[in-house]
């Protein structure tokens, strides 16, 4: 069996990715279900690529049902 491999986002990634701030990913973490990041060490935080684009990807469809 082959591990599984995780990749990780810092923040200035989730940033170029999303589109959105800092502090707007901070606040969405907090109040609308962003995913919520990993912490890896004293100061240092990063999200799991995978829900960060699952969550992306569920913005795009709920996007396009409105329109």
């Amino acid at each position: 069996m082959e591990p599984h491999c995780t990749n990780m986002l810092r923040i200035g990634e989730v940033c170029r990715r999303t589109g959105l701030s800092k502090s707007q990913v901070h606040r969405l973490t907090a109040d609308f279900g962003f995913p919520r990041p990993i912490k890896l060490g004293k100061r240092a935080t990063a999200w799991i690529e995978a829900e960060v684009e699952s969550w992306l990807q569920q913005r795009i469809t709920a996007t396009r049902e409105v329109a």
